[in-house]
């Protein structure tokens, strides 16, 4: 995996700001950060965060190619697949701040992945406790329940934390890694947007996962007609929140 080069790219950077009349304060103010932080990647001493780099890219007339490839390229110029690949690998370690942050999120997702399955465990050894037998648990609950922890699984062990740099360069409303697909019309998928999706995403599962055995045991202790009558009806809805959820977060960080 290459490394992008902070000379270079510190470089290209002054150039293009110079190229806009911008000082460097002026630069700072447009992407809400210090004129400090300008002036290491000037000098080559750090990188933005990626999410940075869509917005410098609109305020210089670039591509994010561009960007990451430390200089203009012709618009007929066809990149090589080693290049295309070198691009695609710097945009995974752009900064090792960035990094750390990845990781720490990461393992909060852990952490909550795992208590969660905790909480569970309490949740359906206080119903049978109660009187619930496995296969009235197995039938009002197994489905919704295991939905909620084939995407616990996905989102707190095997996303991936970055997305590639098409996602920043085309409207892409499609989130697809090997045979797991998400599709959300009306939002893009991007590097600006996409660590809070997953933080939004992974805390809503894990809510559904806990919360919907609670609202099957509060309801269907009181009125066992009224769950199976609303049932389906509190299904989709715990879905439905999900997805929502997502839309929201997705477009207020788009």
């Amino acid at each position: 995996m290459q490394k992008i080069n902070n000379e270079h790219f510190g470089q290209f950077l002054s150039q293009l700001r110079k190229e806009k009349e911008l000082t460097q304060k002026q630069l700072a103010e447009k992407l809400y950060i210090s004129d400090k932080a300008v002036s290491k990647w000037e000098r080559g001493l750090s990188l933005p965060d990626i999410s940075l780099l869509m917005p410098l890219s609109k305020i210089f007339d670039v591509t994010i190619t561009e960007l990451l490839s430390g200089k203009r390229i012709e618009p007929n110029t066809q990149l090589t697949v080693t290049e295309v690949e070198s691009l695609m690998n710097r945009t995974i370690v752009l900064s090792k701040e960035e990094k750390e942050e990845q990781n720490k999120a990461k393992r909060s997702r852990k952490v909550l992945f795992l208590f969660c399955i905790s909480f569970v465990v309490l949740e359906v050894t206080l119903m049978i406790s109660l009187g619930y037998t496995i296969d009235s648990l197995f039938e009002n609950l197994a489905n919704m329940e295991l939905l909620m922890l084939i995407f616990g699984l996905y989102f707190t062990f095997f996303t991936k934390e970055t997305l590639p740099v098409y996602y920043d360069e085309n409207k892409i409303n499609v989130y697809h890694d090997g045979v797991f697909r998400m599709n959300v019309p009306g939002i893009r998928f991007n590097n600006n947007n996409w660590k809070h999706i997953l933080k939004a995403t992974h805390t809503s599962i894990m809510c559904i996962f806990i919360l919907f055995p609670l609202l099957y045991l509060g309801i269907s202790y009181i009125s066992p007609m009224l769950w199976e009558k609303f049932q389906l009806f509190f299904t989709l809805g715990s879905v439905f929140s999900m997805f929502l959820t997502i839309y929201i977060v997705g477009k207020k960080y788009e």
